[in-house]
């Protein structure tokens, strides 16, 4: 299985924190398994003042086109800093955090259902993905 992205589909959007004003990246791209679409990830880096820096991963598996949606499922993740580490780690989150989920997030997983899906081992692959592949991602958590 190869999973790809094309950095001409990748949207971005930035808004503002309703908790401390500061900026929200938000960025989100298809993700092609063996050159057909399997996944949609959305992204939102946080510049939260006097917090480490972060960002919430959402990202819906499943088959797309011709309003397909029944078998999509939404995995969600924070990565971020963690105590005695150099580097951010990923932690699994209930998805959709803070947002209303639609007919397009299929079954929306709360940790405890993400750790128990099969497919919880290509969403950690997205996530690998995202974290490399996204310059506004890998900006915003590995330039800090």
């Amino acid at each position: 299985m190869t999973l790809s992205v094309d950095p001409a589909e990748r949207q971005q959007r930035e808004s503002e924190c309703s908790c401390c004003n500061a900026a929200i990246e938000r960025t989100w791209n298809y993700v092609y398994r063996d050159g057909t679409v399997w996944a949609v990830y959305f992204a939102n880096c946080y510049h939260h003042k006097d917090q480490p820096h972060d960002a919430w991963f959402d990202v819906v598996m499943g088959t797309w086109g011709d309003d397909r949606a029944s078998d999509h499922v939404t995995f969600g993740c924070r990565v971020g800093p963690v105590e005695n580490s150099a580097f951010p780690a990923a932690t699994l989150v209930d998805a959709l955090s803070g947002f209303t989920p639609a007919a397009v997030h299929g079954i929306v997983l709360t940790r405890e259902q993400g750790l128990e899906h099969p497919w919880l081992t290509q969403f950690w692959e997205i996530v690998d993905l995202v974290l490399e592949k996204d310059p506004t991602v890998r900006g915003h958590l590995y330039s800090v």
